[in-house]
């Protein structure tokens, strides 16, 4: 289980339309004519269904690293959102905060890792366990140092 670092989300998400291209992108990258723009589509629309309930954290670790979530990655996480079986969750067990897939096997609940170093973790009755959200996306940095640069430019 590792420490993670939050991010609150601003009350009021500024809308930033981005121009949104019907070609399928197989290998490239699509041409910007006219005629291929679908629309514009607000990001913060898609990572903040319910703004209010929703928060960002970095990861630390490789625990998820088969589910593409990786160190560094940048994880939007709906509070709103019941939690169930399948879902990648932030969940805090005694004190110590993780992410991982939350899956039932039969009357047991488990917090199962995708990376087979690390092993599943059983949920036992009378242990200290909150959910604190169901991560939604994953924003992961193609260009190293762009994301912890902008979230240091933000402290």
């Amino acid at each position: 289980m590792h420490d993670v670092l939050l991010i609150p989300v601003p009350e009021a998400p500024m809308t930033a339309y981005l121009p949104v291209f019907s070609y399928r992108v197989p290998a490239g990258f699509p041409s910007p004519a006219t005629d291929e723009l679908e629309g514009l589509f607000d990001l913060n629309s898609l990572l903040f269904r319910h703004p209010d309930a929703t928060y960002l954290v970095r990861v630390a670790g490789e625990s998820m690293s088969g589910a593409e979530i990786h160190a560094g990655d940048l994880l939007a996480v709906d509070k709103h959102l019941e939690a169930d079986h399948g879902h990648i969750v932030v969940a805090v067990v005694e004190g110590d905060c993780t992410v991982k897939r939350l899956e039932r096997r039969g009357e047991s609940w488990w917090l199962v890792p995708a990376n087979p170093a690390f092993q599943p973790y059983q949920i036992r009755t009378g242990e200290e366990l909150h959910i604190w959200g169901v991560v939604t996306h994953v924003v992961h940095e193609l260009l190293p140092g762009k994301l912890t640069a902008l979230l240091h430019s933000r402290d």
